[in-house]
């Protein structure tokens, strides 16, 4: 039977599989520990035997890398769908097409003029100085498209205000038109195909976190292993439960946050650099319907501050098998975070103001057709690029290089990455511990 020859992995989520599917590779089934009670870390997929399956908040995989492409749908057995993605925004009773900034047909006239008028007078500004995130929608998109849009998005998905956000997490998610496109958006109706992802893969059945569950023989797999410390110089391991496993090497894709403190003599720079680091937590509230959702986009961005979730997603419009025959269900995500805007009251008591607003915005009718309601709460949901990340994660990563803990996924790297991404971390983790050279085909 094939050894774990010392190789340990923190967290069995999209990263810690990645590494154990090139360790595995390599001729080491790796142990991999995870405190829940089973494998799949946010690429977890849930139901309670109604029928209805939910992920932890919406996943898809728009991956254009043919060999992870191939691994993930082998992982389903090649059963998956493949379509092209469509999303809207909801603003005061209007829906418009994502991304709002080249489809402002339909808005209120004096909305559509004014924002073409600063969207010019913003271009006039040659060299503007950009500082912060808010620096940026100015300049990109003017005063009025950016005070009603995108920073009232940020306060509500990121928690924070958009002058306190860095830009170094944008590449291609927010679209900067030309006036040609702004014109076209506004006169015309979804004239242009611009967002950043067009097809998108999704399992048939099981939910997202089939993507990965094809990978769980290629580890040892030990859940309720939750780590009270981790002893870089002695290479050892202790869990709550007082025992103790030795390594060889160690990979985490656990949050920068959580792992540092676990470590025996970490400097105290350290220990301040990773309590700066903040990410957003999600109440994600679950809704199924008696009737089918009868909607093209697979999610929604909501931009009034009177409702509470940032984004809708539709599970029908991902696989009709993640709902029984004839319902329809979403998942509506509402961020908070510890630095910026704690959790009030428990998850559940964000179910009836979710609904409330669903009604408001027309896409549940009454609450007589709710069949389904329930709720979770996500610790991490996704990493705030605040004005102290940088240099904190820095500080961090020096110091986890330093002791010789490989570091993968969206909170070991502590950055804006999609599942694709983080399975291709944790690959590149277990090939930096194996010692291998050269990168493989990403």
């Amino acid at each position: 039977m094939m050894e774990h020859q010392g190789y340990a992995i923190l967290g069995s989520g999209m990263a810690g599989f990645g590494a154990a599917n090139v360790l595995f590779a390599n001729g080491i089934r790796a142990r991999i520990y995870d405190k829940r009670s089973r494998p799949g870390g946010l690429t977890s997929s849930f139901g309670n035997g109604d029928g209805f399956v939910f992920d932890e908040g919406v996943h898809i995989s728009f991956t254009k890398n043919p060999r992870v492409k191939d691994l993930f749908a082998e992982s389903t057995g090649q059963k998956f769908e493949v379509g092209n993605v469509y999303c809207n925004n909801y603003w005061q009773g209007h829906w418009i097409k994502h991304p709002a900034q080249v489809n402002l047909h339909g808005l209120p006239a004096e909305l559509v003029v004014n924002c073409i008028k600063d969207f010019i007078e913003a271009r006039q500004i040659e060299n503007p100085k950009i500082t912060n995130y808010e620096d940026w929608l100015l300049a990109a998109f003017g005063k009025t498209f950016a005070e009603t849009f995108p920073a009232v998005y940020t306060r509500k998905y990121h928690t924070t205000d958009a002058s306190n956000m860095s830009t170094d997490w944008l590449g291609p998610r927010l679209y900067r038109p030309n006036l040609e496109e702004v014109l076209r958006g506004a006169l015309e109706h979804e004239p242009l195909d611009v967002f950043y992802v067009n097809e998108f893969r999704y399992p048939m059945e099981g939910g997202f976190e089939s993507f990965i569950s094809g990978f769980y023989d290629k580890a040892e797999v030990l859940c309720d292993h939750e780590i009270a410390a981790i002893d870089t110089k002695e290479k050892q391991l202790t869990f709550k439960d007082g025992t103790t496993h030795d390594f060889k090497k160690l990979i985490s894709s656990l949050p920068l946050p959580i792992v540092i403190p676990l470590i025996k003599g970490v400097p105290d720079d350290v220990r301040e650099a990773a309590a700066k680091l903040a990410c957003t937590q999600v109440v994600v509230v679950n809704i199924g319907l008696n009737r089918p959702i009868e909607t093209k986009p697979q999610w929604s961005y909501f931009y009034d501050e009177d409702i509470p979730f940032a984004r809708v997603s539709y599970r029908g419009n991902l696989s009709k098998k993640s709902v029984p025959d004839g319902c329809g269900a979403l998942q509506a995500e509402i961020y908070f975070s510890e630095k910026y805007r704690p959790l009030t009251g428990s998850p559940d008591e964000w179910i009836e103001p979710a609904i409330d607003a669903l009604i408001k915005s027309g896409i549940v009718q009454s609450r007589a057709e709710i069949i389904h309601k329930s709720a979770i709460m996500l610790p991490f949901g996704n990493v705030i690029f605040d004005l102290d990340r940088k240099a904190a994660v820095e500080t961090v990563h020096a110091y986890l290089d330093e002791v010789g803990i490989e570091y993968c996924g969206r909170f070991g790297q502590w950055g804006y990455i999609w599942t694709d991404a983080a399975f291709l971390s944790g690959e590149r983790a277990a090939r930096a511990a194996l010692g291998l050279t050269g990168t493989v085909e990403e």
